[in-house]
């Protein structure tokens, strides 16, 4: 919806309208149609452009959520690897002081000794059988001095990746958030112009919008139950439609949340975004999945519209933003949008990207 006129443009305007009411007849025949075309145009005609307009913001309202999500899931991820680095940073750092102690402790033995080389302490040396399995030991010595500057070298080194890959990781973790941030903006931006395009409708019209979504969606599922595929999945023997052991807890679990309100963002246990839902449900039932519709449907085994069985999950128009669980004869399980509940409804009534199986 555009947005409404700032205070200087309405300002002019009416100080336009003034001074056209002073002057000739013609030019306030003018003026006014102009007005009359610029306000109308400014509000939606009919319900169904109400309904259009508000369907696009609820649906780019999804598309941010979903954005959303998978920034805070990232985050997580980013904050485990931080951590991760944090104690890898802790124990270089913990073996490097205790490398430089051992280099020291060398370093003030060979100057005890004087730093003779071997020929001339055997030359010295009344006992040259002694001498020789100090040479002995001697030579350990050095090889464990080698060993010890090896592994200062090695240490200094795997202690500055881990710094340098913390950095790198901190920094990535800080564009994540601004990322995140943004979409919540974009997300609450969206639902905000919603709710007031349908608060400036009438009890009686919102009614009516209600009722036209309804037979919109009727309409669309009926025209989906008289598909191909539609008409294949409802000639499968019961023992092919039958869902897994995982997929019927993944149903009952979802099936179990109707009733509980859609929140953007939220994964329950009292309220659910659509993706949100249905990973809950495929956890409840022991199996892990992607937390956003779009991962969902790129990292699950797909499956023909018309082999789905009760569990598979319906991933919907083309961008993958929404997601509902399928639960048998034709209906789904889902999330709807802001303002409504998790609750059934028919699979074919939104348009269909294609169908996941998670287990």
């Amino acid at each position: 919806m555009a947005a409404g006129p700032s205070r200087s443009a309405a300002v002019a305007c009416t100080a336009v309208l003034c001074v056209a009411a002073t002057l000739a007849a013609p030019t306030t025949a003018h003026a006014e149609p102009a007005a009359a075309r610029a306000a109308h145009a400014e509000r939606p005609k009919t319900l169904a452009q109400v309904q259009a307009e508000v369907n696009t913001l609820y649906h780019q309202a999804e598309v941010a959520t979903e954005s959303f999500n998978a920034a805070e899931e990232k985050v997580l991820t980013q904050q485990q690897n931080l951590v991760a680095l944090a104690i890898s940073l802790d124990g270089a750092q913990t073996r490097l002081s205790s490398l430089k102690d051992q280099a020291g402790a060398m370093a003030r033995a060979q100057y005890r000794s004087g730093g003779m080389t071997d020929e001339l302490r055997l030359a010295l040396s009344s006992d040259p059988e002694t001498f020789l399995n100090d040479a002995s030991l001697a030579e350990r010595g050095a090889r464990a001095a080698n060993d010890t500057i090896r592994d200062l070298k090695s240490t200094k080194a795997a202690l500055d990746g881990y710094a340098n890959a913390a950095t790198a990781e901190w920094e990535a973790l800080v564009e994540t958030r601004r990322k995140s941030a943004d979409a919540k903006r974009e997300v609450e931006t969206r639902l905000a112009r919603a709710k007031t395009l349908l608060a400036s409708l009438k009890e009686q019209e919102r009614a009516r919008l209600q009722r036209l979504e309804d037979e919109t969606a009727y309409q669309a599922q009926l025209t989906w139950t008289r598909s191909e595929a539609a008409k294949n999945l409802a000639q499968l023997p019961k023992t092919a439609g039958d869902a897994s052991a995982e997929g019927r807890r993944a149903v009952a679990f979802a099936a179990a949340q109707i009733g509980k309100p859609y929140v953007w963002g939220a994964d329950g246990p009292s309220s659910y975004d659509c993706s949100g839902l249905t990973q809950q449900a495929w956890a409840a039932a022991g199996r892990s999945i992607p937390r956003t519709s779009q991962e969902q449907w790129r990292q699950l085994p797909h499956v023909p519209v018309d082999r789905m069985r009760p569990g598979d999950l319906i991933i919907y128009f083309d961008d993958a933003s929404h997601v509902a669980m399928y639960i048998g004869d034709g209906a789904i399980v889902h999330a709807p949008r802001p303002g409504r509940n998790v609750t059934m409804a028919g699979a074919g009534s939104m348009r269909i990207l294609g169908v996941v199986r998670p287990g």
